[in-house]
């Protein structure tokens, strides 16, 4: 009995509605690219038309009481011009107006931080191109010699309500769009460099 009401309440366990890949297939047809490949039923690859930039696209489901939803997070990765360990998390500042580009530093070498924010701020186009993305989450992680930007953006995800039953995928807008590939290109300049 405790087994199954383990695996009733396990966070590995899929949200009832949900379906792999759906959203997935929602984001692609927003993105608009040539280059779009699912991998898996929650993986996909995908990469610009010039092929600049190299995408990995990861479904991931988060469930609420009688909801749940559905986030993609866009991976791009980075090598490193030399080895080293951190974590950071890029948020808007401003409680009203966005004011600016937060950087917060979660493990590793504090003079990175001090690197990473002057990077930011000397790169006009990267700032211009991550104000006004409305991204959930931006995570930056430096992992011996590989750089990992994690993305998730608030559009290309989906919400399922089980009472009312409704289901509603949020639209990756095309300005959003040039500006995610815009900020994500940029990150990926200004990390080859640091």
């Amino acid at each position: 009995m405790l087994q199954k009401l383990s695996e009733l309440f396990s966070a590995h366990r899929a949200p009832a509605g949900y379906r792999p890949g759906v959203t997935l297939e929602h984001l692609r047809r927003n993105l608009g690219l040539a280059s779009f490949e699912q991998t898996q039923p929650t993986v996909a690859r995908a990469s610009l038309n010039d092929g600049s930039l190299q995408l990995e696209i990861v479904e991931r489901t988060e469930s609420q009481l009688l909801m749940h939803l559905v986030m993609t997070e866009i991976v791009i990765q980075v090598p490193a011009s030399r080895e080293g360990t951190a974590s950071f998390e890029l948020h808007h500042g401003g409680a009203v107006r966005r004011t600016g580009i937060r950087c917060r530093q979660r493990a590793g070498d504090a003079a990175l931080l001090t690197r990473l924010q002057a990077g930011m701020q000397e790169d006009s186009a990267l700032h211009q191109a991550l104000m006004p993305l409305d991204f959930k989450r931006l995570r930056i992680d430096l992992q011996g010699r590989q750089w990992r930007v994690r993305l998730e953006h608030m559009g290309g995800s989906e919400v399922v309500n089980r009472m009312p039953a409704f289901r509603r995928y949020i639209v990756l807008s095309g300005e959003q769009r040039d500006s995610l590939f815009s900020a994500l290109t940029g990150l990926q300049r200004l990390l080859r460099t640091l």
